[in-house]
């Protein structure tokens, strides 16, 4: 819970407030850019709100928060808390209850019909009650995958609660995390009829991206929208294997098609498939030219 005798300076009176445990996340700028900003290394309000749009989208950042940096005295989030998992497009939903552990990284899900081979959770968000019964109340969930070894956060007790199985590359020590199904190597993997992984090195030395019907794009920490450059970007700074192999691993993906990002960092982006790709061929430059 946030502390109000931590209360940043840097906060626009007003009932809702961040205190000093903010990390810096960018989880609330994404979920209510109305009401919060980045004031330089932390988050904080610089618009109350006002609307009842505004007052929703900001007790869903305060849901989120993984640090619970947000206050609002009086508000009553349970809405907010049985919000999630929230629809972005056709049957992929954003969790939300993001984790300190992964430092505030989103993780999601697909809900599909047992036929297809049910549920997956795409990285571990929090384990928390209203987000666990609400999965279950969506069909549970049957598969995990886990992006890289950073944003697991609470994949063992997901595991334990739902009977599913994880899937994450071995160069990220799955072995040492328990992983029930191991992929190796750099090549492509199909998972089903629906679902292909490719190991994205760069990151982390393990790191692979998922890529569902051809249309959405699962990253991690590979890839995500910049709004400042207009255009689709990696993360120099935490390129933490190798940024030269991070970006040979990038233009593996030019050869498929995707009309979403969905990273674990950074913005989410939608565009046409044609557009996506010139983002990305742009992407890969900008690169080219920091190695």
């Amino acid at each position: 819970m946030a502390d109000l005798l931590r209360r940043l300076p840097q906060n626009t009176p007003g009932t809702f407030f961040v205190d000093g445990t903010c990390i810096d996340c960018d989880a609330c700028r994404q979920i209510a850019p109305a009401v919060f900003r980045d004031h330089g290394g932390q988050s904080s309000v610089y618009h109350q709100p006002a609307q009842r749009v505004e007052l929703d989208l900001a007790l869903k950042a305060l849901i989120t928060c993984p640090t619970a940096s947000i206050g609002a005295p009086g508000e009553n989030a349970k809405a907010a808390s049985s919000a999630f998992p929230e629809r972005l497009a056709e049957n992929v939903y954003f969790n939300g209850f993001a984790s300190r552990s992964s430092f505030g990284a989103w993780s999601y899900l697909i809900v599909r019909e047992p036929k297809d081979g049910g549920n997956i959770l795409i990285d571990s968000p929090r384990f928390a009650a209203p987000l666990v019964r609400r999965i279950e109340q969506l069909g549970g969930a049957r598969l995990m995958f886990l992006t890289h070894r950073d944003d697991v956060a609470d994949h063992k007790r997901f595991a334990s609660h739902f009977g599913l199985e994880r899937i994450m590359h071995r160069g990220d020590g799955a072995e040492f995390l328990g992983i029930e199904r191991i992929i190796a190597g750099q090549d492509e993997v199909q998972i089903d009829d629906q679902l292909v992984v490719i190991p994205t090195p760069g990151h982390t030395r393990g790191h692979s991206v998922l890529l569902y019907k051809n249309t959405f794009l699962f990253t991690g920490d590979h890839l995500a929208w910049s709004p400042e450059r207009e255009t689709l970007t990696a993360f120099r700074s935490v390129a933490w294997y190798s940024w030269p192999e991070q970006t040979r691993s990038m233009r593996k993906l030019v050869n498929y098609q995707f009309e979403w990002v969905l990273p674990g960092h950074g913005r989410i982006h939608h565009a046409p498939a044609v557009e996506m790709r010139e983002h990305l061929e742009r992407c890969i430059e900008w690169m080219k030219n920091r190695n």
